[in-house]
């Protein structure tokens, strides 16, 4: 069905794979279009509950297709990249909980296709890296909005303006990335993070990834009374009333996103 990415689906666990291994997994415009029609799958799938991003062979995603963008025109640069914003930004408002395993080299749009996620784990090959200025073009899928807001104002200035490269442990070391792995155990680390997700209560999951995601964008008012509404909303769900019931009776709660 797709070229350029695969997408497996295990129980309540997805895996978006992107595979163009021989250019170490560039966006282009192909692919871009491959992952927006899998995040549709993504979003029609009420039984999933996460989702993991992660690239075949030495690359996470190394970058935007630099043989593509070089004789873009200033009208086709702008719809390249308000398409890929797009595409990092319909991933990022996906309800339920994202992981991106970062297997090797996460540069440019790779770096941005991860901060579009929950959660970044590592490999500890993995590299970090916005180079976009050494190219003549600033950082395009939102580079510029997400990584200040993932490490800071003054880091994220650091790493854009000079275009350099990070490995695995300085990017944990500020906040861009939660844990780093062994390549061999990378996968088995982000599949043992999804199923601790999505062993609870998924509409209490999708809620409380909401009041995080929408809050942070509000004042702390504004914040604090959308999660009273959420979490008033979930004493309308049969969820509720199991997981409560299962504590109190002491046995394992089985909930049924409803």
């Amino acid at each position: 069905m797709y070229q350029t990415i695969r997408y497996e689906k295990n129980e309540k666990i997805g895996v978006l794979t992107i595979s163009r291994p021989a250019a170490l997994n560039a966006l282009n415009s192909l692919e871009l279009s491959e992952i927006n029609a899998a995040i549709a799958e993504v979003e029609a799938d009420k039984e999933l509950g996460c989702l993991i991003i992660t690239g075949d062979g030495k690359a996470f995603v190394a970058g935007a297709d630099i043989s593509e963008m070089r004789t873009m025109t200033l009208t086709e640069g702008r719809e390249f990249g308000r398409y890929g914003a797009a595409v990092m930004r319909r991933i990022e408002k996906l309800e339920i909980p994202t992981i991106a395993a970062v297997n090797g080299f996460a540069l440019g749009g790779g770096c941005e296709l991860a901060m579009s996620c929950d959660i970044i784990l590592a490999s500890e090959k993995a590299k970090f890296g916005q180079p976009e200025v050494g190219l003549g073009i600033t950082p395009g899928f939102s580079g510029t909005q997400r990584l200040p807001r993932r490490v800071g104002t003054a880091k994220a200035k650091e790493l854009i303006f000079s275009g350099k490269m990070i490995n695995a442990a300085q990017a944990k070391e500020m906040g861009l990335v939660n844990e780093v792995y062994a390549p061999e155990a990378l996968m088995e680390g982000a599949v043992a993070m999804a199923q601790s997700f999505v062993k609870n209560a998924p509409i209490a999951v999708k809620y409380s990834k909401a009041c995080i995601d929408r809050g942070m964008q509000m004042d702390i008012d504004g914040a604090i009374a959308l999660e009273n509404e959420l979490f008033a909303m979930c004493f309308a769900t049969a969820d509720q009333k199991e997981g409560m019931g299962a504590f109190v009776e002491k046995r394992a709660a089985t909930f049924e996103n409803k």
